[in-house]
């Protein structure tokens, strides 16, 4: 599985009409819808689809039409998502209709081809899963931590600062939480 983490965009026109596709992450999934609505109110349709994990490692996946004939566009985005196994992503696409009926089959090619010119443009990662964990350390300890944090690969997400030390919430996979641990030894006590 494969994931992305900024938003990528690509543009086709199809018989006057204009298919602006736009792939991101997941959690930029509803600002961003209501970032492309706000940009292009002129615009007929905001046809999405998105792939993701929930708490229990399975896949939920979702697509709608937003006006389009049933199954014509919202499916075929996620057709596409499916097929180069993104997962924690989104795709919308922004259609201006240009006066031409696609009729069923054209409009099915034209979300397909917008959503794999998007994905084409995108920079795709492995997909790793990330786990939270909080440690506490003494002040002395805090710059080996934050030494150890950028050696390991780990994320520091935030900080707390108490009277005798840090509390401090980390983001990695489990195997790089692990390193981690085994390299600050008992500097560090898991939260």
């Amino acid at each position: 599985m494969v994931t992305v983490d900024s938003i990528f965009t690509d543009t086709i026109e199809i018989k006057q009409s204009k298919f602006m596709a736009y792939l991101m992450p997941m959690t930029l999934y509803e600002s961003e819808m209501k970032h492309l609505r706000k940009k292009h109110p002129k615009a007929v349709h905001f046809v999405s689809a998105y792939r993701m994990l929930n708490e229990y490692d399975q896949i939920v996946e979702y697509s709608g039409d937003d006006g389009e004939p049933k199954g014509t566009s919202g499916k075929p985005t996620l057709s596409v998502l499916q097929g180069h196994e993104l997962i924690n992503a989104a795709m919308i696409t922004v259609r201006y209709f240009g006066g031409t009926k696609l009729g069923p089959g054209g409009l099915v090619r034209a979300y397909a081809e917008a959503a794999n010119t998007a994905v084409a443009q995108a920079v795709l990662h492995p997909y790793k899963k990330l786990f939270q964990k909080k440690v506490q350390c003494l002040y002395p300890v805090i710059s080996k931590l934050e030494y150890e944090v950028l050696a390991q690969g780990v994320m520091i997400l935030n900080k707390e600062f108490t009277a005798h030390g840090a509390v401090i919430t980390i983001e990695g996979t489990q195997e790089q939480l692990h390193a981690f641990e085994n390299v600050m030894g008992r500097a560090i006590t898991v939260v």
